[in-house]
C-alpha cells in the first residue's frame, strides 16, 4: 500500500482498534490500564497503534491511540506515553508474523486459570474445538521486560492463531481487528466453560480425537454452500464486526 493510501486508511484503523478496546471492556476482559491491543498500520514503514498508558479501556477513543515505530517509540509530536514493556510481546510477534496485523493480550480470570493448568485448554465444549490443535503455549519467564524472551515467544507461537501464556494470560492474532477480537472472545469463552465444568466436581466427558479434528475443520474450513439463504461460518464472521459496532453505538445513547 502506498503512503497516501495508508494515510487514508488510518482513521478507519484507529476507529476499529478503539472499538476493540471498548468491546473488551464491555465483555469484562480488561486489567485496569494494563495489557494491550496493537494494530499494524499499512505502509512501507513499520508503524503500529497502541493504547496510551493510563487510560481505562472503556474510555479509549480513536484519537487517543498512539502511533509508534518498531521500537515502540512514538512518532508523532506531543504523543501520550505508552507502556513500552507491553510492546516487548507485541513488537516481537508483529515483526515475525506478516499475518499478525492485530494482536490482543488479556489477563482475564478464566484465561489465567486455564493458563495455570498443566494440560491447558481442553475440548470440553464445542467452542473450544475451534482451537483444537491451534493453540500455542509459552512458559512463564517473569514480567516481559527481557528482550531475549522475544525469540522464544515467537518460536513457541509459530503459525498458531492463539497462545496461552502459562501463568500469565491469553493472546490472539488476526489479519484484522475483527478476527483478533473474535478469536479472543471465543478463546475466553472456552476458558470460562472449562473452569465452570471443572468446578462441578464431576468427571468430564471429552470427544474423541477424530471428532475434535472434524469439528476444528468445520469451524475453520467449512464446506461451501450454493444455497442463497445459507451463510457459511467465514461469511458469518464478517457480519459480526458491524453488529459489534452497532452495539457500541447503542451504548452511546
Amino acid at each position: 500500500m502506498t503512503g497516501s493510501a495508508a494515510h487514508g486508511e488510518l482513521p478507519r484503523l484507529r476507529a476499529d482498534l478503539a472499538a476493540c478496546y471498548r468491546l473488551l471492556a464491555h465483555y469484562r476482559m480488561t486489567d485496569l490500564i494494563y495489557t494491550h491491543c496493537t494494530l499494524r498500520v499499512p505502509g512501507p514503514e513499520r508503524r503500529y497503534l497502541i493504547n496510551p498508558y493510563g487510560l481505562m479501556w472503556d474510555e479509549i477513543t480513536a484519537d487517543d491511540l498512539v502511533l509508534i515505530d518498531a521500537e515502540g517509540t512514538p512518532v508523532e509530536a506531543d504523543a501520550a506515553p505508552i507502556n513500552l514493556a507491553g510492546f516487548v510481546i507485541h513488537g516481537a510477534i508483529h515483526a515475525a508474523r506478516e499475518d499478525a496485523h492485530c494482536i490482543i493480550h488479556t489477563h482475564t480470570l478464566a484465561g489465567c486459570a486455564v493458563a495455570a493448568q498443566r494440560d491447558g485448554l481442553q475440548p470440553v465444549n464445542q467452542i473450544a474445538l475451534e482451537f483444537h490443535g491451534r493453540v500455542a503455549y509459552h512458559d512463564y519467564e517473569g514480567i516481559s521486560y527481557d528482550l531475549a524472551e522475544r525469540e522464544r515467544l515467537v518460536r513457541n507461537l509459530d503459525d498458531k492463531p492463539v497462545m496461552i501464556m502459562r501463568n500469565h494470560g491469553l493472546l490472539t492474532v488476526g489479519t484484522t481487528v475483527s478476527q483478533a477480537f473474535q478469536r479472543m472472545y471465543y478463546l475466553e469463552k472456552a476458558c470460562q466453560i472449562q473452569i465452570a465444568a471443572q468446578s462441578a466436581g464431576q468427571p468430564l466427558v471429552l470427544p474423541s480425537e477424530d471428532i475434535c479434528r472434524r469439528a476444528e475443520r468445520q469451524f475453520n474450513a467449512p464446506p461451501a454452500t450454493d444455497a442463497a439463504h445459507l451463510v457459511s461460518d467465514p461469511n458469518a464472521a464478517d457480519l459480526v464486526w458491524p453488529a459489534l459496532l452497532r452495539l457500541l453505538e447503542r451504548q452511546r445513547h
